[in-house]
């Protein structure tokens, strides 16, 4: 076939590097080159509300809507997204079964003065956008400030030296992709923040039934890291989570074995529901599900009490 292959993606610097780290798997595990694979960046909804929280303008799906619509109308073959920024539910007729290997899922914390949490004034403000970080940093040091932050990476880490913030909480994997590791003054383990379902991994989607594209995208799947997504993303699928369910789920592959732990907290984020299992990594959706179906119902008793 002498099609272009085009990839759609957010313009944004990591975007457009998760972008590339696509293209480069699959020209390493296909007989196309450099010329057969294009880069179209798409401006998201996501990207034109920086004021506010998405749960207050439509949800993760501002992030991936405009992404999708271009693969629907067949602008483009593959979409490329964070895994963390879509919707629990796919779009009907759209494939998201295609992961490339995680990059490192856990939260990291970048101070003003390169103090750590601990260390921080009682009443520091931290920039997030989420609630779910708001809730489990406060549960480490509950007297801090949370203020919305949004916007790309070099964006957030200009208002925190603006002084703006005294502190700000980002994933480990974008700060690795953009190579500025140096600005890191803490890394936390998954116990001590459980990261967002799908938190370090980048996500291929395509039409159904566009066998070709499907056949070169099984080509670069990771298994391993396809397990960890399902498993995270099924307890989602049963907690409905969008951006305002605070829910975090970390799953591990240890032999033949998958661990998953996650948690929800109330909207309020006074209350917070934990669970950890495992089973065998054949079973890994189903202990997405089950994970996510204790969780609700725990939840639920809760609020009957």
């Amino acid at each position: 076939m002498n099609k272009k292959i085009v990839i759609g993606s957010r313009g944004s610097k990591l975007a457009l590097i998760y972008a590339q780290n696509a293209k480069d798997k699959i020209i390493q595990n296909t007989n196309l080159n450099d010329e057969d694979v294009i880069i179209k960046e798409i401006t998201t909804k996501g990207d034109q509300f920086q004021d506010q929280r998405l749960s207050e303008v439509g949800g993760k799906g501002l992030f991936s809507s405009n992404i999708e619509k271009e693969l629907q109308d067949k602008k483009i073959d593959i979409a490329v997204h964070a895994l963390k920024d879509m919707p629990a539910i796919e779009t009907d007729g759209l494939r998201t079964d295609t992961f490339l290997e995680r990059n490192d899922p856990r939260e990291i914390l970048i101070t003003k003065d390169k103090k750590k949490l601990k260390d921080l004034d009682a009443e520091a403000v931290i920039g997030t956008s989420s609630y779910r970080r708001e809730f489990q940093i406060k549960k480490i040091k509950p007297n801090l400030n949370c203020k919305l932050i949004r916007g790309n990476v070099d964006t957030r880490i200009k208002k925190l030296k603006d002084g703006l913030y005294d502190a700000i909480l980002l994933s480990y994997a974008g700060i690795k992709s953009l190579s500025i590791e140096d600005e890191i003054t803490e890394v936390f383990s998954s116990q001590e923040i459980i990261p967002s379902a799908g938190q370090g991994i980048i996500s291929l989607q395509c039409r159904d039934g566009d066998k070709y594209i499907i056949s070169i995208l099984d080509k670069i799947n990771h298994q391993k890291t396809s397990l960890r997504a399902h498993a995270e993303r099924n307890v989602l699928k049963v907690l409905e989570g969008d951006c305002e369910t605070a829910v975090g789920a970390h799953a591990v592959i240890d032999g033949d074995e998958i661990i998953l732990e996650a948690e929800l907290f109330s909207l309020d984020g006074t209350q917070r529901y934990y669970e950890k299992k495992s089973s065998k990594i054949e079973n890994a959706k189903l202990l997405g599900k089950e994970v996510g179906k204790i969780l609700k119902i725990k939840s639920n008793n809760s609020y009957k009490k």
